[in-house]
């Protein structure tokens, strides 16, 4: 399948099936790889010409918006997939893959009554997709508020020894703690470790000889411990920073070393099923606004071909595949097929011509034929 649609329409030469039979000869005559698509437009209520016109400028704003909500959804998708190193699934509307439900399109009687006024449909559906996501918007923030509180205790994990939490570095036989004895945790640099080892006994009276011990190290620092009097440790942190080594407040306790694994744990978990909810909401969701967003540019191609091509509505709609290398080709095609319908002339007047652009939704072209929506996928 293409990676980019056109949605477009043609006035009537005759009748439906010549019409689509001069479509197809044309476009195998330019681009022999492109296969148009019909669009099914159901008889929809045309209501007055005011009505329409008005109706037209609304249609394009609502398109901005249900377009922009389904790809805040397909990214969020995204998103979610490249996070967990999963390949980008295929996407479904209805049970089948989006490119499928594109060029196969059947409108929703029931979702949308085609008896209702356009204005109606219109309505509901923006209502409808917006309210899609607002729930996005508190569904992805619960799920990023519990990835930001794992975020935060996976870096005090994995930082530097300089900040991270010592909590699991250290046992309970690493710390000696008495009425009169105390231990402290100093960080080293990494390529300072002789010279810590050769002069912390001489940092201040009253500091256990050999007893300092190394924990561990990374790329930066080395963790070690050391056991004095209690008497002198502000003497002894004093001596530390004057040789530039620091010493990290901690007080270890196996019970806070527990409740943090637990709460790792928990959140992990809470992430995962976060994570799996909000997945399965939006391939849903998707659908949903994919769905709803084919269904304004239905209204809109009916809409703007009736504003084109006059009452009764006389016009054939149809979803083609383009692409940059035969996009020129197949418009120069749809010209002229476009210049053989009804108001062809109207199309010779430049000045004319110019005026067309709001009946487009204020598109910068504007062609003989009717382009509603180019869908890129």
């Amino acid at each position: 399948m293409a990676s980019r649609y056109c949605l477009i329409s043609l006035p009537l030469q005759d009748s439906v099936s010549i019409t689509w039979s001069l479509l197809q000869q044309k476009l195998k005559n330019v681009a022999f790889d492109v296969f148009p698509y019909k669009f099914q437009i159901p008889e929809l209520r045309v209501g007055t010409l005011d009505s329409l016109l008005t109706l037209s400028d609304d249609l394009a704003k609502a398109n901005v918006v249900v377009e922009g909500i389904s790809n805040k959804i397909r990214r969020q998708i995204e998103d979610l997939e490249r996070a967990s190193g999963q390949e980008f699934p295929h996407l479904s509307v209805d049970g089948v893959p989006v490119d499928a439900y594109m060029t196969k399109f059947n409108w929703d009687e029931a979702k949308y009554p085609v008896m209702s006024p356009l204005r109606e449909i219109v309505d509901n559906i923006h209502e409808n997709v917006v309210k899609l996501e607002d729930d996005l918007k508190v569904r992805v923030a619960e799920y990023n508020n519990v990835k930001s509180q794992l975020t935060a205790i996976q870096r005090k994990q994995t930082g530097s020894m300089a900040v991270r939490d010592l909590s699991n570095l250290l046992r309970a036989e690493d710390i000696v703690a008495s009425e009169h004895l105390t231990t402290l945790l100093v960080i080293v640099g990494k390529y300072s470790q002789k010279e810590w080892l050769s002069s912390y006994e001489t940092l201040s009276d009253f500091v256990v000889p050999r007893s300092s011990k190394k924990i561990t190290e990374d790329s930066e620092y080395a963790l070690y411990t050391v056991v004095l009097f209690k008497k002198v440790a502000d003497t002894f942190r004093t001596a530390v920073r004057e040789r530039s080594f620091q010493v990290r407040d901690y007080e270890f306790d196996p019970e806070n070393k527990q409740q943090k694994e637990v709460e790792l744990n928990q959140l992990t978990k809470d992430q995962a099923e976060l994570r799996d909810s909000l997945l399965q909401w939006c391939k849903a969701s998707y659908g949903e606004v994919f769905s709803a967003w084919m269904h304004i540019c239905a209204v809109r191609i009916f809409t703007e071909s009736i504003l084109r091509y006059g009452l009764p509505p006389a016009f054939l709609a149809a979803v083609l595949p383009f692409n940059t290398k035969n996009e020129k080709r197949i418009r120069q095609a749809l010209e002229t097929l476009a210049s053989k319908g009804s108001n062809s002339s109207f199309w010779k007047s430049d000045e004319d011509s110019a005026g067309m652009a709001g009946l487009t939704g204020g598109e910068a072209e504007v062609h003989p034929y009717n382009v509603s929506m180019h869908f890129r996928r």
